[in-house]
């Protein structure tokens, strides 16, 4: 074997780009034969083996088991010797050392670098010191995402016209829950991946977030996001950034059919769908989503950017950490907390506190 083969992560499910890492079967330096199992993934929706195709000795392991991992990256590699080394187009650092535009003591590999530039990230805004790979510039740049807008807005607007951010299948149930509301006068479809005046509906897209300036001075200032993120909350998160950064307002919006006890606290950017519930005393915070027909008993708590799938029922008391999706039909007992990060597969019933990022697979009954 002339060239060390990498591992790449597989891509499971077309909807969830990211996986969990459940099990992790090598260690640095070991021998493999083709058709060892190297790793164990899960999703919401299946696992998956990953089996070496080759013979080789395992080098450069960059995850540990329990992390999330995302398909399309390099668990390892496969070498021809332990003492094989990546070559240096692949991991190299990037110091002021090698090239003139980095900040000195500044540590950074280069697909780190190549992934700064593309998102116009400035360098002297990275820390000194650690060896920065891509994912850590990734998570840098979610911790830099601009605020949401959680005040209306105070300069003269148009209190009726409201755009939608998001042209696929969400952004459909959120047009027809805004004319079922009849509060508002829809403006037109902002879509970061659909051709300019492409019918959703019988609206057409006006653009990605380019003409969010445009917008802003004809005295638009409301948008709803209409990106579900299901697969992946960093997309929607993206989304209601795109927002904050052009200073607009994403207003609640609940369907007329669902219902709402008074004593219930909604934060802006929630979106309540039809037939849903939410108790008194509930806590629903900014940009969460609550499904059709979904529960959410008294005294539950959903942080920041919850998704909570048709059908599924939460029982009183229930805390619900921020990012975590819960699937179609979920279960959850009395008081049971749910960490930041995790994800519920379809069907499942909930009866103990799940972990940071846990993953509870679709049917399954928790804890196992």
């Amino acid at each position: 074997m002339s060239e060390a083969n990498p591992v790449i992560i597989p891509l499971l499910n077309t909807n969830e780009p990211e996986a969990l890492l459940a099990g992790l079967h090598i260690s640095e330096g070991q021998q493999v034969n083709q058709g060892d199992i190297l790793c164990t993934l899960e999703t919401t929706k299946s696992s998956a083996e990953v089996e070496a195709e080759s013979d080789g000795y395992v080098v450069g392991v960059a995850y540990s088991q329990g992390q999330t991992v995302r398909a399309g990256e390099t668990l390892c590699y496969l070498a021809d010797s332990p003492d094989w080394k990546p070559a240096q187009n692949k991991l190299a650092t990037v110091t002021s050392e090698t090239t003139d535009e980095i900040p000195n003591g500044l540590r950074i590999t280069a697909p780190a670098l190549a992934f700064a530039k593309e998102q116009t990230l400035d360098l002297a805004s990275l820390p000194i010191g650690p060896l920065l790979t891509e994912k850590a510039v990734r998570d840098l740049l979610d911790g830099l995402a601009a605020k949401p807008n959680l005040s209306a807005p105070e300069d003269p607007y148009d209190p009726k016209a409201i755009v939608v951010y998001g042209g696929s299948g969400h952004g459909k149930s959120v047009i027809n829950l805004l004319r079922e509301l009849g509060t508002y006068d829809i403006h037109g479809v902002i879509d970061d991946g659909m051709q300019k005046k492409s019918p959703v509906m019988d609206l057409s897209i006006l653009g990605g977030s380019e003409v969010l300036a445009d917008l802003f001075s004809q005295k638009i200032r409301l948008a709803v996001n209409a990106v579900g993120g299901i697969g992946d909350n960093k997309i929607r998160e993206k989304v209601f950034n795109n927002l904050a950064t052009a200073r607009f307002f994403s207003p609640t919006v609940i369907h007329p059919t669902a219902f709402v006890e008074p004593s219930a606290s909604l934060s802006p950017g929630v979106q309540v769908f039809p037939h849903a519930y939410i108790g008194s005393d509930a806590v629903v915070e900014f940009g969460c989503i609550i499904n059709t027909a979904a529960i959410i008993s008294h005294d539950c708590t959903l942080e920041e950017y919850v998704n909570i799938s048709p059908g599924a029922i939460l029982a009183g008391g229930v805390q619900v950490g921020a990012r975590s999706l819960i699937g179609m039909g979920v279960t959850i007992n009395l008081n049971v907390n749910i960490g930041p990060g995790v994800r519920i597969g379809n069907g499942a019933t909930v009866k103990s506190d799940v972990p940071e990022k846990g993953l509870v697979r679709a049917g399954m009954i928790w804890p196992k």
